[in-house]
């Protein structure tokens, strides 16, 4: 017995129109905007104490030249005589080490040094060194008019540190704000999409991301940082807002 066909037509799913955003970039550029934007707050979070630290190290002067209750702050001298030298490696990682005695009462330490400098190429035992401290941490060791700092000495790392979480910030927010734009462009299922659009904001994202990193690099105050970044991003994107209106309006007309 031959079966009767339906009187109804099977659906079909529509075929998406050429064009028209996937669902895939929609939650591409919504995980990538989440993980950078969390990934800046993590470096964010761990930013406070190391820009002090770093901006302290950098006014800090010579003991002899503050009074004595500034002492604890400022940048003291002592000789030493070196025990040993040494080399350790750990996962292809070389560090160099020096054994200093200060003086017969006290015990002996290691200093680990930054890289393969002209101190640690130049000492044997026996040498005189000279060892230079700040808050009871060796941070450069120096042997007559030489000079090499060691693996304690607070440096530029915070200020990378806080420019690469300016730049994280400002490129996921982009990300998370182009999810939101694609999401739209599904929902009204637009296929138009300008090339141009897109590349002034790549544009928009990396002058944005220069401004922020720059002022980053030129000064410590926090503060001013932040400042000097939303208004260079706040200039960047009402620029951009104002020139895709203009591309709009051109393309309409």
């Amino acid at each position: 017995m031959n079966r009767s066909s339906s009187p109804y037509p099977h659906p079909h799913p529509h075929p998406q129109p050429p064009g028209l955003p996937s669902l895939k970039g929609v939650v591409f550029a919504s995980v990538v905007g989440s993980v950078l934007v969390l990934a800046a707050a993590v470096l964010f979070a761990l930013l406070p104490g190391a820009l002090s630290e770093a901006a302290d190290f950098r006014a800090a002067r010579p003991c002899s030249e503050v009074a004595v209750a500034e002492k604890g702050d400022c940048l003291s001298e002592w000789p030493a005589t070196v025990v040993s030298t040494e080399t350790g490696r750990s996962n292809k990682a070389v560090t160099n080490w020096v054994t200093v005695d200060l003086s017969p009462e006290e015990p002996s330490f290691r200093i680990r040094m930054r890289g393969d400098g002209p101190v640690w190429r130049e000492l044997a035992p026996g040498d005189r060194v000279t060892v230079f401290t700040w808050r009871d941490r060796v941070w450069q060791l120096g042997s007559g008019e030489l000079r090499q700092d060691t693996t304690e000495t607070p440096d530029r790392e915070p200020t990378v540190r806080l420019a690469v979480g300016l730049v994280l910030l400002i490129v996921g927010t982009v990300f998370l704000r182009g999810a939101g734009w694609l999401h739209r462009r599904r929902a009204t299922r637009a296929t138009d999409t300008p090339t141009v659009q897109v590349v002034v904001v790549m544009a928009a994202t990396l002058l944005a991301s220069g401004v922020a990193a720059t002022a980053a690099a030129a000064t410590d105050t926090v503060w001013l940082v932040l400042l000097v970044a939303a208004a260079g991003c706040a200039t960047v994107w009402a620029a951009t807002a104002l020139l895709l209106r203009g591309l709009a309006r051109r393309r309409t007309a």
